[in-house]
């Protein structure tokens, strides 16, 4: 059945409260690279016990996703997102009275969980302000796009408080005061109506249906690699990059600020990329030239990847975006919060395993550039995967179905 008509203003509020719930979030949990070296030196720890705290934030997800996915599709988008956002501000305000590395753990844990909800419930939303999967892709690589500004902002407002002396913690609290700002947003727009999954007859529902999709599935397999490439860059480049002492020390000092700034950039002009080529070639080049920015910064060294790892962010743009939109795409509508959910915790799986692996090898060896060569193997398999993915084509059938069925419209995908 069609969604239900919501006024143009209204609409644009929805969408604007998600890009600004995608953006608030990112803020915290894109800026742990710059927050690692602090806890290191605080709690003498070594890079795999730091990590802890990437790898708590991103288990919380996870298990929210896999766990808690279906709440989008049976509370309601707007439960759902209005119960994420208010135990994520309590998470980030209470970092304010924290002291303890074991304290601080749990929370990053709770706002994990937090975030795992509140952002199934969006993703889920934007299925409801979609009218074609083509048009879902252009959302979702907008509504990521945000998300890279608040990977932007968040470590701009955290290198701001160390040089002046003021603690990590306070730019959760910041994270937690704007998050208020968004329950009263959310608790003050009407949203579009989403079909339940009890009114789509004979639909197979839930987590486990979603598991079952071997297009959900795909796209999680892909999903999982990129992230693990991803995440080398925003956890760990920092470390690799500290060693340098060429001529470019303030593209060293900048790289992860720059690396943010691309992909943010790359990601809004994916938006209106993707509405005019196909999206399985867009990320099958893409994937390449990532793997060439790996390839050549690990054999190169760090006078190459002082150059490469950064830009490859312009790359990397459109590739998690797209793909999450494809996964939830082939399924119902009634079942986005399910799919988004499963790819969720293959996307929070990557995010701990990945940084984790990277960092005790580098630990064993002593060098952290070990850690990247392991980050150029994934890379190669994204690569692989998509250039086959481009070759075969095939999502194009299901993908067209559900543009007739929950779109009422010919597919152009």
């Amino acid at each position: 059945m069609p969604r239900h008509p919501v006024k143009q203003h209204n609409l644009a509020v929805v969408k604007t409260l998600t890009y600004a719930m995608f953006a608030m979030f990112a803020m915290t949990t894109d800026s742990v690279g710059l927050i690692i070296p602090e806890i290191v030196k605080t709690f003498r720890l070594t890079l795999t016990a730091a990590g802890t705290f990437q790898y708590a934030t991103m288990a919380g997800i996870a298990v929210a996703g896999l766990c808690l996915g279906t709440l989008a599709d049976r509370l309601g988008r707007r439960r759902t997102i209005v119960i994420g956002l208010t135990a994520f501000a309590a998470a980030s305000l209470l970092f304010a009275v924290g002291t303890t590395f074991l304290f601080f753990v749990v929370l990053m844990g709770l706002s994990g969980l937090a975030i795992g909800v509140f952002k199934t419930g969006a993703l889920a939303l934007v299925g409801d302000i979609s009218t074609s999967t083509t048009e879902h892709t252009a959302i979702m690589n907008t509504v990521e796009g945000f998300f890279s500004v608040g990977s932007i902002v968040g470590p701009a407002i955290l290198a701001y408080l160390l040089a002046h002396g003021v603690s990590w913690q306070w730019l959760y609290v910041i994270a937690g005061a704007m998050c208020v700002v968004l329950i009263v947003m959310a608790l003050s727009v009407t949203y579009p109506t989403s079909m339940s999954p009890a009114a789509a007859p004979g639909a197979r529902t839930g987590t486990m249906a979603a598991v079952k999709s071997p297009y959900v599935l795909a796209f999680s397999a892909g999903v999982f690699l990129y992230v693990g490439v991803e995440a080398a860059i925003y956890v760990w480049m920092p470390t690799l990059l500290a060693s340098y002492r060429g001529r470019a020390t303030w593209l060293a000092a900048y790289g992860i600020s720059i690396f943010f700034m691309l992909r943010a950039a790359g990601r809004f002009l994916g938006a209106w990329m993707l509405t005019r080529w196909r999206w399985d070639a867009a990320v099958a080049v893409l994937s390449g030239a990532i793997l060439a920015c790996f390839a050549f910064s690990v054999a190169g060294g760090v006078e190459w990847a002082v150059y490469l790892l950064p830009a490859s962010g312009l790359f990397m743009a459109v590739i998690y975006p797209t793909l999450n939109s494809k996964g939830i795409s082939c399924v119902p509508k009634s079942e986005h919060g399910a799919a988004a959910g499963v790819i969720l915790f293959f996307t929070c799986l990557s995010a701990v395993l990945a940084p984790l692996a990277m960092g005790a090898l580098s630990d064993v060896t002593g060098q952290i550039a070990y850690g990247f060569w392991l980050a150029t193997g994934l890379a190669a398999l994204l690569f692989a995967g998509l250039l086959l993915n481009w070759l075969a084509n095939p999502t194009r059938s299901v993908l067209a179905r559900v543009d007739v069925a929950d779109y009422h419209q010919e597919s152009s995908v």
